[in-house]
């Protein structure tokens, strides 16, 4: 499989820098339970471009977690391998067709039982993996970490910006989405969300930033399998002031760890993608950020997921 896939790539670094013995990248990729692909794509960006760069700044400053970590110990044992970053270079103007060649390419990799964590680019990326999932697993659910409900039906001329990617989840592929740390809404998001109550969850980051009461309720309105979803700009400004729309009143560090953390414990992650990065020159502690996320995230899936 890591031919057909290769063929729509171009090569990165790789995450993080783990001791491996391996002897090529068929290797890697067999014996590797987590395979990272960057999506370098920002073509609906409507505030401030840049996330493109985000899949390539994640992986430069992946280079420097720690391998160990206090709480999950040495996670990369799990076998993780990156692909690389999706080439896009002739259709990166033209929202579906991206949407598209992802969807493609995570249909193998979620063919191969492969965890898969994808690196954007900005938020309309998302769709194309949960596709290939909802393949895979039909009763399936999204997590996604916002500080935008991503409920327009459509949003500078097209039906797969980044503001509509969660309409598009919901619609389109059929999958219940809950959204915490949301912030910033509209009224035909608001009015949406309201008529399809069964299929949409909202925490908003007022009431939630500065407590853990609503984990429990979060937690019941997703199926057993949960794909998840992680904007960086639900996080507040003053940790991540590194994205395209950066909203004050966002989530902390710990308090969005814990609730992953039970989140991975009550349910089985398939897959997650971090997105809408805008790398900030001279300011790498949002890029080290986000490694970290990244890194945490494929802990809880080692300890939490394979393990039960």
């Amino acid at each position: 499989m890591l031919r057909g896939v290769k063929e729509h790539t171009l090569n990165s670094l790789q995450f993080g820098a783990f001791p491996h013995d391996y002897q090529d990248d068929n290797e890697a990729y067999k014996n590797s339970r987590v395979v990272i692909l960057g999506v370098p794509f920002d073509g609906t960006a409507t505030y401030q471009t840049g996330a493109k760069t985000g899949p390539n700044s994640i992986l430069n400053a992946s280079v420097n977690v720690e391998p160990y970590d206090d709480e999950l110990g040495e996670i990369y044992t799990v076998g993780i391998f990156t692909i690389g970053t999706l080439n896009i270079e002739e259709i990166h103007t033209d929202a579906k067709k991206v949407v598209d060649a992802l969807y493609h390419v995570s249909r193998g990799i979620v063919k191969d039982n492969k965890f898969m964590v994808t690196l954007g680019g900005e938020h309309s990326i998302s769709q194309g993996v949960i596709r290939a999932y909802k393949e895979k697993y039909r009763k399936l659910s999204v997590l996604q970490l916002d500080a935008h409900l991503d409920l327009m039906e459509q949003f500078g001329g097209t039906r797969f910006s980044h503001a509509s990617v969660s309409r598009r989840v919901v619609e389109d592929l059929k999958c219940r989405v809950t959204s915490f740390g949301v912030r910033v809404v509209s009224r035909e998001e608001l009015l949406f969300a309201r008529k399809k109550k069964d299929a949409v969850a909202v925490f908003y980051a007022k009431d939630i930033h500065d407590n853990d009461d609503w984990h429990d309720q979060a937690l019941e309105t997703l199926e057993d399998h949960v794909y998840i979803t992680l904007d960086v700009d639900g996080f507040d400004t003053s940790i991540m002031p590194a994205t395209g729309t950066p909203v004050p009143g966002g989530l902390s560090w710990y308090r969005t760890i814990d609730f992953l953390r039970k989140v991975y414990k009550d349910k089985t992650v398939v897959g997650f993608d971090v997105v809408e990065l805008k790398p900030n020159p001279g300011n790498e502690a949002p890029n080290f950020l986000v490694a970290n996320l990244v890194y945490k995230n494929i802990g809880f899936y080692k300890k939490y997921t394979l393990r039960s």
